[in-house]
C-alpha cells in the first residue's frame, strides 16, 4: 500500500482464522490504520488481493457489511439522543439480514447490560461520562451481533472496572465464533485479551504468535533475582543465559547467594525488544508469517 512515493504496507501478508481474538502492535506510523481501514472496506489497496468472510470489502455488498462491526477510537453521533434510541435506530437496519443461523440485531436491553450501561439506557448521550461513552461505542459495535468485529483502542478512557468489563464481554464474543481484530498500545491489555499478536512495523509484519511465544522467543534477557545472604539485599540481574550466570554466581560465591526469581522478559520487553531489532535493519527471517487476508 502506498501513498504517492510513500510506501506505507509492504508485502503485508496475514490470515485470521475464525473465532480468533488478534491484537495488532506497532509504533505509531507503522500502518495498523491503514491495514485495518482496508479489511474495513473504507480504504482501496494500491496492490495484492484482500478477502474478508470471503469477500473484497471494497466490492462486498451490504449483506456483507451487516457481517460487519467496528468500533472507532473516537466518533460522532447524535448527543441529544438518549442511548438507547440510538442503538434502537441502528438496530433497525441489521433486521433485514437476520438468518435463522444469526438472529439479528442484539436486543437492546439485553445488550445494554452486557456493557454496563442498563441504569443509563434513557441518558441523553452527551451527558455520559468517558467511560460510559466508551461503554456505548462498543455497544454500537456489537448491535449487528457481527461474525467479525473491529476494535480500535476498546478501553480508552476506561477505569479499571470497566477495562475488566469489556475484556470479559469481548472473550464472550469470542466463545460465539465472532473473530476480533483489535488495535491497542495496551500490551497489558493485548496479553489478557488476545489469542495472538500481531506486531507492524516497517510495513510488514515482524512477529506473529501467541503472547507467551512472543514473550519468550524475541527477548534477549531474562531478570534473575537473588539476595546475598549476607546483607540481604536482593540484586536484579539482565541476561540472555540465567543458568549460565546463576552457575558462575553460585560457583563464585557458595552459599552466599540465595536465588530468589528467574523470570523471562514481560510481553513489553519483547515487543521493544523485537520492534528495535526490526528499525535497526536485522534479519528477522526466523519469524514465520501466514499468507493471505482472509475470514
Amino acid at each position: 500500500m502506498a501513498y504517492g512515493p510513500k510506501l506505507v504496507l509492504d508485502g503485508l501478508t496475514l490470515e485470521i482464522p475464525r473465532g480468533q481474538v488478534v491484537a495488532l502492535l506497532g509504533p505509531n506510523g507503522a500502518g495498523k490504520t491503514t491495514t485495518v481501514e482496508i479489511l474495513e472496506g473504507i480504504r482501496r489497496p494500491s496492490g495484492g488481493r484482500v478477502q474478508v468472510l470471503g469477500s473484497d470489502p471494497i466490492r462486498a455488498g451490504e449483506a456483507w457489511k451487516a457481517r460487519v462491526g467496528i468500533v472507532l477510537q473516537s466518533w460522532r453521533d447524535h448527543a441529544r439522543w438518549r442511548v438507547h434510541e440510538l442503538l434502537e435506530v441502528i438496530a433497525d437496519y441489521y433486521v433485514p439480514f437476520a438468518t435463522p443461523e444469526v438472529v439479528r440485531p442484539w436486543p437492546t436491553d439485553e445488550l445494554l447490560e452486557r456493557v454496563g450501561l442498563a441504569d443509563s439506557r434513557d441518558q441523553r448521550i452527551d451527558r455520559l461520562s468517558g467511560g460510559q461513552r466508551r461503554r456505548l461505542d462498543v455497544a454500537v459495535g456489537l448491535v449487528g451481533r457481527p461474525e467479525l468485529l473491529f476494535l480500535d483502542e476498546p478501553t480508552t478512557g476506561l477505569d479499571p472496572k470497566g477495562r475488566r468489563d469489556i475484556h470479559d464481554l469481548l472473550g464472550d464474543v469470542a466463545d460465539l465464533e465472532t473473530t476480533i481484530l483489535m488495535t491497542t498500545h495496551d500490551l497489558d491489555e493485548a496479553e489478557k485479551v488476545a489469542d495472538r499478536i500481531l506486531v507492524l512495523a516497517s510495513g510488514r509484519i515482524i512477529a506473529d504468535g501467541t503472547p507467551d511465544e512472543l514473550r519468550l522467543g524475541f527477548s534477549r534477557s531474562n531478570e534473575v533475582r537473588v539476595r546475598d545472604r549476607a546483607t540481604g539485599r536482593v540484586m536484579v540481574h539482565s541476561t540472555p543465559d540465567p543458568t549460565a550466570w546463576l552457575t558462575e554466581q553460585l560457583t563464585l560465591r557458595p552459599g552466599e547467594v540465595e536465588v530468589l526469581e528467574v523470570r523471562p522478559a514481560s510481553l513489553e520487553e519483547a515487543y521493544l525488544s523485537v520492534v528495535r531489532r526490526a528499525e535497526a535493519g536485522e534479519d528477522l527471517s526466523e519469524i514465520a508469517t501466514i499468507q493471505e487476508v482472509a475470514s
